[in-house]
């Protein structure tokens, strides 16, 4: 049994754990204060850059539709840049927020960067019409055809790059694409970014006005594009060529379910904890060409990383096959749900189907008063019972298998009543939560119910854009 649950704590003594974790929620705010300065900062200095170009008065309603255009135009832009850098693996935005949160982020500022374009194509086109007095498909021709306006050629098929990665993120027509596909897509959001520069420096009216704004906006973009390739690139090259990781072992775990033990050189400077995960590549036929996310399923032993996959598609049912040998590239480790982001001594750790992995980790190094809750379907979906077991029974904590469908008998499971009645404490634990995402959010939404407080609710996410 732990020491923690045993020792009471003693009055007016404080706990080091506690103000560690009071020191690490302060720097958190800290920097989430940060960053939303320099991000309203940007924002304030693209509206004095359209305001000093002239725009705030516009003569005629074709001016003022241009002027709209020009303003939708550079938040696009802007917003585009921070498209990129949501996703370019900086530790310190992934440690602030989570990564899953940061994908959430990157979807939703993607929704907002393509309306704004797709709106300053429209407000640009129907204003300068106006203007030049003809209609829309003669503007259209003598921008993209008259060389008046340079880069317009580039610009559109930049804006129809966009436009491209945006149809293959519905979810209807993502479900009947390959995974591998819809990631090529998604890598013609960097080309479609890059070729709008051409059209921006040359023809932006509050860039072509001031030196200074233009050397601005080009700072904007190299910031970004070091960001990009020093995080994406060459940090998780140098890293291949330090460590060295390859596939060990290859062990069945259940039906379509494997664990894969990885090995190298210095693991332990990778400094993963239990709960987070990597981005995997692994160097083999067929696989090569996408990175996915796997949970840690054990905790780090300073030599090998393991991780355990379900197949669920093209790419991971593939992962079976994959020989010992094979070598392997590491980005991260990533992700926040992690024992640091607990408030008490009691947890109750909730895990659906495949969301197994990480809480197994969990499980073997979080000290304090522990009850884990596994949900699955079929008894042939429960995966490490004998690790969970051996793992609860050597720290005194509590699992429940849950078994049972989602319509019929087991349609009750882990609702608020059931939450209740299996943790009549559930108020006063930290509820860690991971599970394919229809499902972690149904629980999530009953452990609220439950009137669990949302800060003392974790959850993890397995979804990746």
């Amino acid at each position: 049994m732990w020491i923690s649950q045993i020792t009471p704590r003693l009055r007016g003594v404080r706990d080091p754990l506690d103000s560690a974790r009071r020191r690490t929620a302060f720097r958190r705010r800290a920097a989430a204060a940060l960053l939303a300065v320099a991000l309203a900062a940007n924002a304030v200095a693209i509206v004095w850059l359209w305001v000093h170009g002239g725009n705030l008065h516009p003569s005629s309603t074709g001016a003022g539709l241009t002027s709209a255009g020009r303003l939708t135009g550079l938040f696009g832009a802007y917003l585009a840049l921070i498209q990129v850098v949501l996703l370019a693996r900086l530790p310190a935005l992934e440690r602030l927020v989570g990564f899953d949160r940061l994908t959430i982020w990157h979807r939703w500022n993607g929704h907002v960067c393509i309306d704004l374009i797709v709106a300053h194509v429209v407000l640009t086109v129907w204003g300068y019409a106006l203007v030049d007095k003809i209609g829309v498909g003669s503007e259209i021709s003598t921008m993209l055809g008259g060389g008046i306006y340079p880069g317009m050629i580039t610009a559109t098929i930049g804006t129809g790059m966009l436009l491209a990665v945006v149809g293959t993120s519905v979810v209807i027509v993502r479900r009947r694409l390959r995974y591998e596909w819809w990631y090529a897509v998604h890598l013609l959001a960097y080309a479609g970014i890059a070729l709008s520069w051409f059209h921006e420096i040359p023809t932006g009216n509050e860039l072509v006005l001031s030196r200074i704004a233009a050397d601005y906006w080009r700072a904007l973009y190299l910031v970004t594009i070091a960001v990009l390739v020093f995080w994406r690139v060459l940090v998780p090259l140098t890293g291949a060529l330090r460590h060295g990781l390859r596939v060990s072992e290859v062990t069945p775990e259940g039906p379509g379910v494997v664990s894969l033990r990885i090995t190298g050189r210095n693991v332990e400077s990778l400094r993963a904890h239990a709960g987070q995960f990597f981005l995997w590549r692994f160097l083999a036929r067929g696989a090569w060409g996408t990175a996915h996310p796997f949970s840690l399923s054990a905790a780090p032993d300073g030599t090998s990383l393991r991780i355990t996959v379900k197949g669920l598609g093209d790419h991971t049912a593939r992962i079976a096959q994959i020989p010992p040998g094979t070598r392997v590239l590491a980005e991260g480790p990533f992700g926040v749900f992690t024992d640091d982001r607990r408030r008490g001594d009691k947890v109750v750790l909730i895990a659906g189907g495949i969301g197994i992995t990480p809480i197994r980790a969990l499980i073997e190094t979080m000290p304090g008063d522990l009850i884990v809750l596994y949900r699955v379907v079929t008894e042939a979906d429960v995966i490490f019972r004998a690790e969970l077991d051996e793992l609860c029974a050597a720290s005194g904590a509590v699992v429940h298998y849950l078994v049972g469908d989602h319509i019929g008998a087991g349609r009750d499971l882990l609702a608020p009543a059931h939450l209740l009645e299996l943790v009549p404490d559930i108020t006063e634990r930290d509820v860690f939560l991971c599970g394919p995402p229809a499902m972690a959010a149904f629980i999530r939404k009953n452990v609220r119910e439950a009137r669990v407080p949302r800060r003392q609710v974790h959850a993890e996410r397995f979804a990746l854009i």
